[in-house]
C-alpha cells in the first residue's frame, strides 16, 4: 500500500486542498476525516480520500475502519514523537490519499500498511525529503515495480 500526502500550515494551499477534498465528494470517491475513534478527530486536522473507486460495502468498511484508524494513529504518533510539534498541530492541515487494493481482504494488513506509509510520508514531508539532488542521483539506479520492461 502507498499513500499520497499534502501537508501544510493554515492559510496555505494544503488548507485549501483540505477544504476542497472534504466538500467535493464524487460517486465512488468519498473523503472522510481521520479519527482515532468516533468523536476524536486528529490534530492536525486530516482528511482522507480513496485512490481506488469504492464499489461496495466491503471496500467502504475498509476505508472507514482499518485505513481510517491507521492514518489517524500515524498522524497522532507523529505529534507525540515531535515530528509535528504539539504547539503547531491546530494550524496544520493534512490530506492523505489512501490506496486499498480492490481485492484486499486482510484488515490488519490494511491497517498496518497504511499506518507505516502515512507515518513515513509525514516524516519525509516534514524533513523535506527526498531532496532533489538525491532523486537525480538515484533515478537511473532504481526501478519502479510496475515500469515497462
Amino acid at each position: 500500500d502507498h499513500i499520497d500526502l499534502i501537508l501544510g500550515p493554515r492559510g496555505s494551499a494544503a488548507e485549501t486542498a483540505f477544504c476542497n477534498c472534504l466538500t467535493n465528494n464524487k460517486d465512488g470517491f468519498t473523503s472522510l476525516l481521520a479519527v482515532v475513534a468516533p468523536n476524536l478527530a486528529t490534530k492536525p486536522s486530516t482528511v482522507m480520500f480513496n485512490k481506488v473507486t469504492i464499489k461496495g460495502a466491503t471496500q467502504a468498511v475498509q476505508m472507514f475502519g482499518p485505513a481510517q484508524r491507521a492514518v489517524a494513529m500515524a498522524v497522532e504518533d507523529c505529534v507525540e514523537d515531535g515530528t509535528i510539534p504539539v504547539a503547531e498541530a491546530d494550524d496544520v492541515f493534512i490530506c492523505v490519499g489512501v490506496f486499498i487494493h480492490w481485492q484486499a481482504k486482510d484488515d490488519k494488513k490494511i491497517q498496518d500498511y497504511n499506518y507505516e506509509a502515512t507515518k513515513e510520508a509525514i516524516k519525509r514531508a516534514v524533513a523535506g525529503e527526498p531532496k532533489a539532488e538525491d532523486v537525480v542521483k538515484q533515478k537511473n539506479k532504481v526501478n519502479h515495480p510496475y515500469q515497462a520492461k
